[in-house]
């Protein structure tokens, strides 16, 4: 049964717009697939290594003005609505995790993303996972790249949807597209992407030293 969307939770800082991307682009490509690609703004004050073990320490709760909250909602205050590690390998989360993902882009019940994703990368270069869209691996491409730059991290992220397919058959993703993924819900993504990224500054290089 699909959780309801919680309320939202009040955070001390404005998230980052859309326009402090310098790029937050979405395209079609020839085989029909779409691709979201987004340049963040510098993430100050946070660094390769912390994005890393964020993503290993997505469960818990962090502390915002005297109040316990689950750290992933925090992390999207509006739109994220629960995290889970299915499996992680021994070492912890990374290569073959499976992460199960729940949030509604733009607080719209239209665009929720309720899905498991299989983790194929995850270290201080990059994250990158395979969502199961309807529950199809191979359909769906999200891939992270972190860089070290003055002052903190350049943040660079792309997901890419649809099958490799020759263009003749660019049909068969545009039908995929309409059922699963249409181009407003793709707009909305690219919001959503740029504010839980933006709001890396406010809370994890704190969150970060005090797990250390």
């Amino acid at each position: 049964m699909t959780r309801p969307l919680p309320d939202p939770i009040v955070v001390p800082w404005t998230m980052k717009p859309l326009e402090s991307a310098p790029v937050a682009r979405l395209d079609h490509l020839d085989d029909g697939r779409m691709h979201l690609s987004i340049v963040h703004d510098v993430l100050h004050g946070v660094t390769p290594e912390m994005l890393r073990w964020w993503f290993r320490n997505m469960h818990g709760a962090m502390e915002i003005e005297g109040r316990a909250y689950p750290r992933y909602r925090v992390w999207h205050p509006l739109d994220h609505v629960e995290h889970e590690y299915v499996r992680n390998p021994p070492g912890g989360a990374g290569p073959g995790s499976i992460f199960h993902i729940h949030e509604v882009l733009g607080r719209n019940p239209a665009w929720r993303v309720d899905v498991l994703t299989d983790v194929t990368r995850l270290d201080v270069g990059g994250f990158a996972h395979r969502p199961r869209l309807h529950g199809i691996r191979g359909l769906v491409r999200m891939d992270y790249a972190f860089e070290r730059v003055a002052g903190g991290t350049r943040y660079v992220n792309s997901m890419t949807i649809g099958a490799p397919v020759p263009p003749a058959l660019r049909g068969v993703n545009a039908a995929l597209l309409r059922v699963g993924f249409p181009e407003e819900k793709g707009r909305a993504w690219l919001k959503h992407n740029v504010e839980e990224v933006g709001n890396f500054e406010f809370f994890l290089p704190a969150l970060y030293a005090a797990q250390k």
